[in-house]
């Protein structure tokens, strides 16, 4: 190693200037540190954004439109688990999500209570339908309300496809069913444990019932041996919200980029884009922006009417 006492002057050179060296040193080391904190900018801005959210998002199309304009915004890539909404809000609980899009509201305010999901916010809604076979051998059109529908269904022993996944969509058809009085079994209850596209196909191909949102089945109903037959019940309300792991139980999360993507699917951009998703291709939109809206209330609870088979 070479030393200063060593320096050049002690081979004849000229003698540098301290203060010049000084000077250049002082920059050198303010250009290292200004490069270590660009880098470490660029790198927190780069890292992915884990998304934990519902097969409806990805089966209708939705979130195709709206990864590319959040990935620009955010410099990062959006690394997307479609699963039910159990599923997906249980891994944003374990802490193996960054952020979590749900649609299964009773399910979402019990991780809240819990402390383990927070920042719970309104994102959108749609509705959920029932959908089968058109020449409908359980004559759901013309049943009073959702749970009638329901109770037809058992009674002709018609073929339903549950999604069967823990899903929003396969929580809310058990609500359902509970409050038509009827506990599903046998062969005519098809427990499929798929996401919302696969069961609709299944549906198709097995001439059964199935739940489904508004929007998954506008996106696929071309290829679909199904037909919309009931419709419009408040209990059929399709809520979306956006929620966050808790940061003190998770603090390795990429926390800036799960806030990122919830700012961004409440922003004026990502709802303008959600109320016009599917309008010009399908002749309507598939989801209505409801970001900073008061959350529609829950249908109350019936009384339970005695079990039929």
């Amino acid at each position: 190693m070479l030393h200063i006492g060593s320096g050049p002057h002690n081979l004849g050179l000229p003698r540098p200037d301290r203060r010049l060296t000084s000077r250049r040193r002082l920059a050198l080391l303010l250009a290292a540190a200004l490069a270590l904190l660009s880098a470490g900018r660029a790198g927190a801005q780069g890292r992915d954004v884990i998304l934990a959210t519902t097969t409806s998002l990805q089966d209708s199309g939705l979130l195709d439109s709206l990864t590319p304009l959040f990935e620009r915004r955010c410099g990062c890539r959006l690394k997307v688990i479609a699963a039910g909404s159990g599923q997906s809000l249980a891994l944003g609980a374990r802490g193996e999500a960054d952020v979590v899009l749900a649609h299964a509201p009773a399910l979402e305010r019990r991780y809240v209570a819990a402390g383990a999901l927070v920042e719970r916010r309104l994102v959108m809604t749609n509705d959920f339908v029932l959908v089968g076979p058109p020449g409908d051998p359980a004559r759901i059109r013309s049943a009073a309300g959702v749970a009638d529908a329901f109770r037809r269904i058992a009674a002709r022993r018609a073929a339903f496809a549950s999604r069967g996944d823990s899903s929003g969509t396969h929580l809310l058809e058990r609500e359902l069913w509970r409050r038509a009085g009827v506990s599903p079994a046998g062969a005519w209850y098809l427990q499929v444990g798929q996401g919302m596209g696969a069961t609709l196909r299944i549906a198709s191909q097995k001439r059964a019932y199935t739940l489904t949102d508004r929007g998954t089945y506008l996106a696929q109903r071309h290829g679909l041996a199904l037909a919309i037959l009931f419709q419009g019940a408040p209990e059929l309300l399709n809520v979306y919200h956006v929620l966050l792991p808790n940061p003190v139980r998770f603090p390795r999360l990429n926390r800036d980029g799960g806030r990122g993507f919830a700012d961004f699917m409440v922003s004026p951009a990502a709802q303008a884009l959600i109320g016009r998703f599917g309008a010009a291709r399908l002749g309507e939109p598939l989801f209505h922006p409801a970001a900073g809206q008061v959350e529609p209330a829950a249908p109350a609870r019936r009384r339970r009417r005695p079990a039929r088979r």
